[in-house]
């Protein structure tokens, strides 16, 4: 939840270009709306963590954009991860979704980032934040990041094993310092809130981060393996991999398993 609302100012359109480029690195800064279509070609790729909560009413709006994104990015190299964060339930409603783990997560960030942490809170890459239903600024994000060549790039491949999912990797060009993240994603679910701010309200989540697995890597290639949930199926869930700075946050890239 943010305490301040956003308001575009009527500004020349320069001035409005530079603020749309810096306001996903201060949520409180004003943008002008931008479509995810107005792009060239992919270059780089961009992967989306918004931190929210079923608990939090300013939420939803959050969470159809970064839908409605998802579901318009079709092959293009852009992923959402919905991490539900836990702070906001002991505030009258108990998010199912939510784990400390994501809420552990969004301060790692903010430490880094130097930003306070919020819902609903967005950030690209590991490198920018800003306020996640800010359309404006969140498309400019997204089309800088896909447009930001990486030298980095990462394989994944996914195979099912009862109750696990092997996992096979094949990086290039990746620092030492590099973790390989693998997120078992559930694609959609819809909940009815009972108490708390969203009372009443029917919520459609998308991209929702059921486990969030960190490797090291110790060569250019290798295997690992996870554990599937009980009721894991191929058509409701998907894997997104990436690869992440663990003393910067930065992303060098990411991927869904083929």
């Amino acid at each position: 939840m943010k305490l301040n609302t956003l308001k575009t100012l009527p500004v020349a359109a320069v001035a409005a270009m530079l603020l749309i480029v810096t306001a996903c690195n201060n949520p409180g800064r004003a943008s002008t709306k931008n479509s995810m279509k107005d792009t060239i070609p992919d270059r780089g790729f961009a992967l989306l963590e918004l931190f929210t909560s079923e608990g939090c009413s300013s939420c939803p709006p959050a969470d159809r954009l970064v839908a409605r994104i998802q579901n318009e990015a079709g092959s293009r190299p852009i992923y959402v991860l919905s991490e539900h964060v836990d702070y906001w339930d002991h505030l009258g409603w108990k998010d199912i979704f939510s784990q400390h783990e994501f809420s552990q997560r969004q301060y790692q960030y903010d430490r880094i980032l130097k930003a306070q942490v919020y819902t609903p809170q967005l950030i690209i890459n590991g490198k920018k934040e800003c306020l996640g239903s800010d359309e404006a600024a969140v498309n400019i994000a997204v089309k800088n990041a896909v447009e930001t060549k990486t030298e980095v790039t990462l394989d994944l491949k996914a195979r099912q094993q009862g109750k696990e999912m092997e996992i096979s990797y094949q990086v290039n060009g990746n620092s030492p310092a590099d973790k390989l993240l693998i997120a078992l994603v559930q694609k959609h679910a819809v909940r009815n809130i009972g108490a708390g701010e969203n009372i009443g309200r029917t919520l459609n989540h998308a991209q929702i981060v059921r486990s969030l697995f960190s490797f090291a890597i110790s060569a250019d290639k290798g295997v690992e393996h996870i554990t599937l949930p009980d009721e894991y199926n191929a058509g409701d869930y998907e894997i997104i991999g990436f690869l992440q700075d663990q003393k910067t946050g930065e992303i060098a890239d990411a991927v869904r398993a083929g």
